[in-house]
């Protein structure tokens, strides 16, 4: 039976469909704004995974390339491997909808998100959010939606609701607000410093505008909704919990005072095996370690609500001890080890060339990136062992949300016109490992010479909901991560916020404690700023010697083919004298790299004696290249020949120009004058004296 829902939501009409399309899915939808269209599907197993100590849960959102009229580029043409924007958004989807499943349910869920149509105008990544929310909503699925998303931008004072991408280009701000009828569930932007003022305004416009897709979502299941199925839920055992806590509680709020973690981690493993002896035949290991873990979260919340401190002795407010450390590798064009309590983060930037942009395809066309930022969790930085292999999407995630919020400091191509790579090697990790890399990352960057506006810091901050009390915890460690309701993490800065992200635990928070949040973050930004400064408080004035030389500058458009030649020919001869490399584009930007300055400076010298127009009453040092009977031809330019006639080699009689010039000899000419067909007169006499001539001609 098909159905449809519309509803007026920014600019444009958004529509959602169910009963014609993936009619087999729990759930599917095809969501449409504007002229681009996503199918989304959701289907549960019908298998209890009771073996398993999470949600099953997998999304995966796919762009179709003919959704844009396009066929795949590369040999297989077809789509392979996800996109780095293809990951992002199946995250984007993801983080939201994951706290909203009943807790202990271990049937294997999947979303699918494929991108069916593109106009190349809306992001589709908002429409597969709304539209996992409404396969959900309206399947047997438990699911304690719905949930909405809008896109925020900041364009000319006002703010924009579901923006273009042209207008995202020209905003301030990008912002995704997703929540439900509670509250803010997830947050995800970036910004070219902007105030927390701002940030807070465009949360709250965003929220406003989001609620209305949720009643549409709540109409939609009372058309065609189906009925909810109450499925098996992995539960403890009678009175396992309570047995375990009375057994365990004090030896274990000794463990949770540990300062240190790996002390902490072993002395928690020593006990579950105790215990696991103790109860053998009673109770599983999987009830031990459930067990443990709620009683351990109630001790680190109810502690920080109790006595006012954190289990690590830290003031709610407190940043827990930094250490930043420039040039730490030798040979790296710019390195630097940020040290936040024990997280830290190994940051190497290493500059490039033209040659070394990455090309992005996307629906919205060809890209090229001078940006990039690398980041690596390896198994070592939590003191465990497993396969190392290509980026997961927790690295991908972590580092497209440090790029995020360094990008906006980055210099403009005409400042400095090198493709800048960003490694950050995760070394430590014990709460916020990604706001440790932007730490790193920023005075990794300036330690290699890179003009950055300004330096960025970032921190993350948690939360303990109790009842009536809510407990915000600045730069939060693993346990309290792993036992808040909130991950919120906020870059920037001095002047504003760069990037922000937010994903909670929760069914939502309210827009007066993002309010708060904000706030605390800025203190402690300004902090960890206020130590970055200490140790290098802007860029190196030059790159490293190890770095590759370049400089760019723009050549008249008439030049270009000058400069390139026939077939290429006098770029490749330039190349070859030089060993420069050369990037022209068409509208005469030159950009040449060279492995130091003496190359670089040759290439540019000939570029620009390639360019430049003789001057009337200038000397130059010219080469003679053909001998006539009535003077000889001189290159006094590359490609510029001009004519001394015989008059003007010297004052005094010259019998046989054969006899005084000779091909390939080098002579000092002065320019007389460049007739309206460009022919150059030359001369010699007015810049030797007769005795010149007269030497050679004994010689």
């Amino acid at each position: 039976m098909k159905e449809e829902v519309k509803l007026k939501f920014g600019a444009e009409e958004i529509s959602i469909k169910t009963g014609q399309v993936a009619r087999q899915a729990n759930g599917s939808v095809l969501v449409q704004y504007g002229e681009t269209i996503v199918l989304v599907s959701a289907v549960m197993g019908n298998t209890f995974k009771e073996d398993l100590d999470f949600l099953p849960l997998t999304v995966e959102y796919k762009e179709r390339t003919y959704a844009a009229g396009k066929i795949p580029g590369g040999f297989f043409k077809r789509e392979g491997r996800p996109s780095e924007k293809e990951i992002l958004t199946s995250r984007l989807i993801d983080r939201p909808i994951r706290p909203l499943f009943p807790k202990g349910l271990r049937n294997e869920i999947q979303i699918i998100s494929i991108v069916l149509s593109s106009d190349g105008a809306y992001n589709p990544d908002v429409l597969a959010v709304i539209g996992a929310s409404a396969a959900l909503h309206i399947s047997e699925i438990p699911f304690e939606g719905p949930i909405a998303a809008v896109r925020v931008a900041h364009v000319d004072q006002e703010f924009v609701i579901n923006p273009t991408y042209e207008e995202v280009e020209k905003s301030k701000l990008n912002l995704v607000v997703v929540g439900t009828k509670e509250g803010v569930v997830m947050l995800e932007g970036e910004a070219k410093e902007v105030s927390e003022d701002l940030f807070y305004q465009a949360v709250d416009v965003g929220y406003q505008a989001l609620l209305p897709a949720i009643e549409l979502q709540s109409q939609f299941r009372e058309k065609c909704g189906k009925e909810k199925k109450d499925l098996l839920l992995l539960k403890l055992p009678e009175g396992a919990y309570e047995t375990i806590k009375k057994m365990v509680s004090p030896k274990l709020q000794e463990i949770c005072l540990l300062p240190n973690k790996e002390e902490r981690m072993e002395s928690i493993n020593l006990l579950t095996c105790e215990l696991e002896e103790e109860f053998a035949g009673t109770y599983t290991a999987s009830d031990i370690k459930e067990s443990l873990s709620r009683i351990q979260k109630n001790i680190v919340r109810n502690y920080a609500v109790n006595n006012g401190k954190r289990i690590d002795g830290r003031e709610f407010e407190e940043v827990r001890p930094i250490s930043c450390e420039v040039g730490f590798l030798p040979r790296t064009h710019g390195s630097a080890l940020f040290t936040r309590g024990q997280t830290q983060s190994l940051a190497v930037t290493t500059l490039g060339t033209t040659n070394d942009e990455q090309m992005i395809e996307s629906l919205e066309g060809e890209m090229f990136k001078k940006f990039m930022l690398h980041y690596n969790f390896p198994p070592f930085s939590v003191g465990e062992t497993r396969p190392m292999r290509g980026p997961g999407r927790r690295e991908i995630g972590h580092g497209a949300l440090a790029e995020k919020a360094l990008k906006a400091v980055m210099p403009e191509e005409e400042e400095f016109p090198y493709t800048v790579r960003l490694v950050s090697d995760v070394l430590e990790s014990n709460g916020s490992s990604s706001m440790a890399t932007i730490c790193g990352g920023s005075l990794s960057m300036m330690d290699a010479g890179v003009p950055l506006k300004s330096a960025v810091a970032g921190i993350a901050l948690g939360l303990f909901k109790e009842q009536d009390k809510d407990v915000i915890l600045t730069d939060i460690a693993g346990l309290e991560d792993h036992y808040g309701d909130m991950d919120f993490k906020v870059a920037g800065t001095k002047e504003g916020v760069t990037a922000i992200q937010m994903d909670i635990k929760i069914n939502g928070i309210k827009l007066e404690l993002i309010d708060k949040i904000l706030k605390q973050a800025q203190k402690a930004r300004l902090h960890i700023l206020n130590i970055m400064d200490s140790v290098l408080d802007k860029n190196r004035s030059h790159v490293s010697s190890y770095a590759p030389r370049i400089t760019s500058f723009q050549i008249p458009h008439d030049k270009i083919g000058l400069v390139i030649g026939p077939g290429g020919k006098t770029i490749k001869r330039i190349i070859s004298e030089t060993g420069a490399k050369f990037d022209i584009d068409d509208n005469g930007i030159i950009n040449i790299a060279a492995d130091n300055d003496e190359q670089l400076q040759g290439a540019i010298l000939k570029v620009k004696e390639l360019i430049q127009d003789p001057e009337v009453g200038k000397i130059y040092a010219g080469k003679i290249v053909k001998v006539v009977n009535f003077g000889a031809f001189c290159e006094i330019l590359p490609g510029k020949e001009g004519l001394i006639h015989v008059s003007e080699i010297s004052n005094k009689r010259v019998p046989s120009v054969e006899e005084v010039l000779k091909v390939g000899e080098e002579v000092q000419v002065k320019v007389l004058g460049i007739d309206d067909a460009g022919k150059i007169k030359l001369s010699m006499k007015q810049v030797q004296g007769p005795e010149v001539l007269e030497e050679k001609k004994t010689t």
